[in-house]
């Protein structure tokens, strides 16, 4: 790849999540203390995440695979989302607001699949070259909160701001989008399927009795992830945490650094023992965060905080990895597709519909007693983790699917 094309890659990656990270971490505490939101409403503001994971894949496999470029595509999504964003900044109220948010995350979760189309296009080599233009995407999560914090938006009630600079780095990726190197579709002429968009094909993997129970913790995990995701930052900014949005940014460091060791651990622990540990870390980061504090308790939260580098990076990516083994050549892309749906999807979407009720119960004067709420996700974390030590084997599981369907019989016979 030449020095322009990878220049441009990187500042596509920077800004794609620059973006996400600029308005995402703090939105339960602009909903809360700017719009009077309720802890319900907030998980339905969150929720949109999930509704637009779900729909993406219909964006990406009838318009993407077969009719215009993908840099065309994620050029208008992104300037039709900076006007959304910066109508976002300006709701006058919950009910104004959640529509806007909603058309903007059907819009916007199907560029993160586009941005990475575009680069392994360009690819002679994804293996080598895919990470250093990829770990941009984690960098602008990190500066988007690290500003957030240095100009002390949450303390001074202008998180509105957050959505308007959202949408001018949305405005200019859009632009940047039509420069990028042609992406043509690639499906243009093959019949696709609502199974191809979908990757129905994929669920013959559920046949195999280690990764269904893989696949139904994947979805239950996710229930927990909510409460993170959406309550977090307004927990740390209910605690006094000065900055907090900036030192959320530690739980991207983290995630950078583990990503990176992941090969090791890999070799020298397994599947289960690194899926487990994530799952583990769960429960422990919300243990931490339901006894920390502000004060002499401050470290539980650092680390609760920091811990997220292994939640994300032992789970997820492993589970993306065991995913790939053992799908085969023809599953892969089905594979990753089906999982993807379950956790952001289906996952996230339970675990929005749950939190937010839980949440306001145990909402008190102006505040919330959070030591009981991170209580809960952490019992469910340590449920799942519980039921997959007992449960999962995978040495039963290593065996991928065959490509042709009719030796599938000989290599699975779960399946």
């Amino acid at each position: 790849m030449n020095l322009t094309n990878r220049i441009k890659l990187s500042t596509m990656m920077f800004l794609e999540f620059f973006i996400w990270g600029a308005w995402f971490v703090t939105l339960g505490t602009f909903l809360g203390k700017n719009l009077s939101a309720s802890g319900t409403q907030i998980g339905l503001a969150y929720l949109t995440q999930s509704i637009g994971a779900i729909i993406a894949p219909f964006i990406i496999g009838l318009i993407a695979d077969k009719f215009f470029s993908a840099q065309k595509i994620l050029g208008v999504l992104h300037l039709v989302g900076a006007v959304l964003l910066w109508l976002a900044s300006s709701a006058a109220n919950f009910d104004a607001f959640f529509p806007e948010i909603l058309v903007y995350m059907v819009l916007f979760m199907p560029t993160l699949a586009l941005v990475n189309s575009v680069s392994f296009r360009q690819m002679k080599d994804p293996g080598k070259e895919f990470p250093p233009i990829r770990v941009l995407g984690t960098i602008g999560w990190i500066v988007a909160g690290l500003i957030i914090g240095w100009l002390s938006w949450e303390q001074s009630n202008q998180l509105q701001l957050t959505f308007k600079t959202a949408a001018g780095a949305s405005a200019l990726l859009g632009l940047l989008s039509f420069t990028l190197p042609a992406t043509p579709p690639v499906k243009r002429n093959e019949k696709t399927t609502i199974s191809d968009i979908l990757g129905l094909e994929a669920l013959r993997l559920l046949g195999n009795k280690s990764y269904r129970l893989f696949f139904l913790s994947s979805v239950a995990i996710c229930i927990p992830l909510a409460f993170y995701y959406n309550f977090t930052n307004l927990f740390l900014n209910e605690a006094g945490m000065k900055s907090a949005a900036g030192v959320q940014s530690l739980g991207q460091v983290s995630e950078t650094l583990f990503m990176l060791l992941i090969p090791v651990f890999f070799i020298r622990l397994g599947v289960k023992k690194m899926l487990a540990l994530g799952m583990f870390a769960w429960v422990l980061r919300y243990v931490l965060f339901a006894f920390g504090n502000v004060d002499a308790n401050y470290w539980m939260l650092i680390v609760g905080i920091v811990l997220h580098g292994i939640c994300y990076d032992f789970f997820f990516v492993t589970g993306q990895i065991y995913t790939d083994n053992l799908a085969g050549e023809r599953f892969k892309s089905a594979a990753q597709g089906m999982i993807t749906l379950a956790t952001y999807g289906v996952g996230m979407l339970i675990g929005s519909l749950v939190s937010g009720p839980i949440v306001d119960r145990y909402a008190t004067a102006g505040a919330h007693d959070w030591q009981t709420i991170w209580l809960i996700p952490a019992g469910i974390a340590a449920i799942v983790f519980l039921l997959f030590i007992l449960l999962f084997n995978d040495k039963a599981s290593r065996q991928p699917l065959a490509d042709n369907p009719l030796e599938e019989e000989k290599l699975n016979p779960l399946v």
